[in-house]
């Protein structure tokens, strides 16, 4: 059979523009890229304490065999979610398949018909699908405008009064593609005078911000003025799965509400077991302290270059050079990989259009060499950028 006509025709449009993604390959250069913040991905430790652990316990179970709500829901869940309610300090925890899935669950169902939703304009593509997915209005809110969305809430907090509605304010606390954060002490001020329940994704603040990467959340000690945190596993802690921290009522709400966790296998024994050890190797290891230094040093390597007005301010492991042009900062990337360094381009439409950007992500086991050696090479380029 011919491919459809107009699936080609947006295929040959993302050529068109330079945007076209392709699976790559797992490669030996050095990694200024992936989200293993800590090097957890790769931890022996981690590794093998998963494994003593499911011997110990004589658990030789490969898969779930089910919905937690049918066969898969292991005992090794309780266990687990228990260790995220004492780390996080959270009532309930509700352990999901991925990020994706929670939030897409989470907004799928929890904001009802007539409530409205102000979410931060960068929010992520698998909150935004929920969102989509919901009987809610939903309106965005200019990037880290806290009087922005004052006012978009003032707006809306009467209709909604009168209705016995509700609001709902999404942000992330480190933001994927900038690295930024909002002033959430702020944001939680404005949402518990107005009544409005905050949401936050925690996705990479979790493990790499807050003592023992507890997230900024639990850092600026606003766990009580959350009405849900998202935290990934995938991410920092090196492993698979998501969590919803919030109330117990939350929690039975997602699981009789939430498709996604109702309508899906469960994670099987194995990832549980080295979520269980992530969070262990969390507590006891210095990683958090290599990987803050690495941050230091990575920005005061960017003055030391006077690469200031090309980077976005960020004091998370995600540092952003914007480089203009799907084409150019394509380029730039390939310069860099010439010199053995993996660092991604980010590319329109995944990032407005005029905001294409070299998205360095800094590790725990990136020496300070290869910082300064990588942005070196990044100043031999800044010529030929604009922003």
């Amino acid at each position: 059979m011919d491919f459809p006509k107009k699936l080609q025709q947006k295929l040959e449009g993302r050529k068109a523009v330079n945007a076209l993604r392709k699976l790559g390959s797992q490669n030996n250069l050095i990694d200024f890229s992936s989200n293993d913040y800590l090097g957890f991905s790769k931890n022996e430790t981690i590794f093998k304490a998963t494994h003593d652990f499911l011997i110990g316990h004589r658990i030789s179970q490969n898969g779930a065999t089910g919905s937690r709500l049918l066969s898969g829901n292991h005992p090794l869940y309780s266990v687990v979610e228990s260790v995220l309610c004492n780390f996080h300090k959270s009532e309930a925890a509700l352990i999901f398949n991925s990020g994706y899935d929670a939030n897409v669950g989470f907004f799928s169902c929890v904001p009802q018909k007539d409530d409205i939703i102000l979410y931060d304009e960068y929010i992520h593509a698998s909150i935004r699908d929920g969102i989509t997915m919901s009987l809610a209005k939903s309106y965005k809110f200019k990037h880290n405008d806290i009087e922005a969305l004052e006012n978009m809430m003032l707006r809306h907090s009467k209709p909604v009064s009168e209705s016995h509605q509700n609001i709902y304010i999404v942000t992330e606390s480190v933001f994927s593609m900038d690295g930024d954060s909002p002033d959430l002490i702020r944001l939680s001020e404005i949402c518990k005078k107005n009544n409005a329940y905050l949401i936050v994704d925690e996705a990479h603040a979790i493990g790499s911000l807050g003592k023992h990467g507890v997230g900024l959340i639990q850092d600026l000690k606003l766990e009580s003025q959350v009405f849900a945190r998202l935290i990934t596993f995938g991410k920092a802690l090196g492993c698979h799965g998501a969590a919803i921290l919030g109330s117990d009522n939350l929690k039975q709400y997602l699981i009789n509400f939430s498709r996604s966790f109702i309508y899906t296998t469960a994670l099987p024994p194995h990832s549980l077991a080295t979520i269980n050890a992530a969070y262990n190797e969390l507590i006891s290891t210095q990683n958090g302290v290599l990987l803050k230094r690495n941050i230091i040093h990575f920005k005061s390597e960017i003055t030391k270059n006077n690469l200031q007005h090309l980077f976005i301010i960020s004091n998370s492991s995600i540092q952003c050079c914007i480089i203009s042009g799907n084409e150019r900062v394509k380029s730039i990337a390939k310069k860099l990989r010439e010199f053995h360094f993996d660092v991604k381009p980010i590319l329109s439409p995944t990032v407005p259009k005029g905001q294409e950007r070299l998205r360095f992500c800094l590790h725990s086991y990136n020496s300070t060499k290869e910082i300064s050696d990588v942005l070196q090479q990044l100043a031999t380029f800044a010529t030929t950028m604009t922003c």
